[in-house]
């Protein structure tokens, strides 16, 4: 247990202490081990305990992090302006799709950016699971456009028949993965078990194909630790299915396979949230805390190419805002003070420097029967980067 994090209050200790118990009982009837995929998914969004769908302060002052709506209006405008490019390309009405919204705050900020423009789709959909979320989201939206509200419906499940833009910001990294150890030449899953009231890794000879695939095909160090996720296929494969034309725009901190996989990263990507703080303790009051891995955005190009869609682009985040006319909307705000004017630019900073978010998070965009619509993208972006 990592001692350096800050305690939990009363309420959520019984909480997190409930759900171990749980988590305990459920691995004792799984024959005393659970993958760390299946682990990692309860952990995220069981029904009554899971991370994502209880009711704890996730996001901001008082959460665990700050994802880049919360830090300026003018990330989701730059991806209004992406939308905007796509819309005329497509033969129906366009809608928009938003996974996992967050406080609503850049659907907000969207539906503002288009309104202005006069080019609002006719459906704002969210894709949420969690009902405090959604809650949170109805009143963020009511509070900063009240009029737009009509315009937008929350779904459980991804609709049939879909036209238009699926954004999917920050959903990647936080689907669950498998963990694998190599020593010796030989590859292990991570698993899960329990000791003395403690959850702990568990060894175990692996018999998942994508990892042994993934075994033999590189070089390995004497010893390595990483993360595979097998739920990247699926989920192209589901979004490719009901996506009838248009563009999937995903964003997200990750590499691509030979950086991910990197010789020198020999302890993976995985990392939880928790008040703010990063760590690498994924057992740490579970059902309080984030836990993330970063995207292969190889396996997400490969996985695309598999069912049909085209690439339309996969950049640095800094690329493609400035390619959105981040300049250009940070020269209309109208900021009157020095503390406002200082503020804007710690924002862009943010989201543009190499040393916070411009480098690490990429942006990759995905289409179905339309022109190349790219306004995020330059020409280089455009190339298939990721086939090795």
């Amino acid at each position: 247990m990592i001692t350096s994090l800050p305690t939990p209050p009363p309420d959520a200790l019984a909480h997190s202490h409930q759900f171990l118990r749980y988590l305990i009982a459920h691995i004792q009837k799984n024959n005393g081990s659970l993958s760390f995929a299946d682990y990692m998914d309860l952990a995220l969004y069981h029904p009554n305990f899971g991370y994502y769908i209880s009711g704890t302060q996730k996001f901001n002052v008082g959460g665990d992090f700050t994802t880049a709506p919360e830090i300026s209006p003018l990330f989701s405008q730059c991806i209004a302006r992406q939308c905007e490019q796509i819309f005329p390309l497509i033969a129906d009405q366009a809608d928009i799709l938003e996974f996992g919204a967050g406080t609503g705050r850049m659907a907000a900020d969207i539906l503002n950016y288009l309104a202005t423009e006069n080019v609002l789709p006719r459906h704002y959909y969210i894709l949420e699971l969690s009902a405090e979320l959604k809650k949170r989201q109805e009143q963020t939206i009511a509070t900063i456009c009240p009029d737009l509200l009509p315009k937008v419906q929350w779904l459980k499940n991804l609709p049939v028949e879909f036209s238009g833009v699926i954004l999917a910001n920050e959903v990647l990294d936080a689907m669950s993965v498998h963990r694998f150890h190599i020593t010796n030449n030989q590859i292990y899953t991570l698993d899960v078990t329990e000791k003395n009231g403690l959850l702990k890794d568990h060894l175990l000879s692996t018999k998942i194909k994508a990892l042994l695939d993934l075994f033999v095909s590189q070089e390995w160090p004497e010893t390595y630790t990483s993360e595979i996720n097998l739920n990247i296929q699926p989920w192209i494969k589901s979004l490719s299915a009901c996506l009838k034309q248009g563009a999937i725009l995903l964003i997200d901190y990750g590499f691509s396979k030979p950086e991910y996989y990197h010789p020198q990263r020999t302890q993976g990507t995985l990392m939880c949230h928790y008040q703010h703080q990063a760590h690498t303790d994924p057992f740490y009051y579970p059902g309080l805390q984030d836990i993330t891995a970063h995207v292969d955005f190889s396996a997400v190009y490969q996985a695309a190419i598999a069912t049909g869609l085209e690439i339309l682009g996969y950049t640095q985040q800094a690329s493609f805002l400035l390619g959105c006319g981040l300049i250009e909307l940070l020269q209309k705000q109208h900021i009157l003070s020095e503390k406002e004017k200082a503020k804007q630019n710690h924002a862009i900073n943010l989201l543009t420097s190499p040393a916070e978010m411009g480098e690490i998070f990429k942006v990759m965009m995905l289409g179905k029967k339309i022109d190349e619509a790219c306004m995020g993208f330059s020409l280089s972006d455009r190339q298939d980067r990721l086939t090795r």
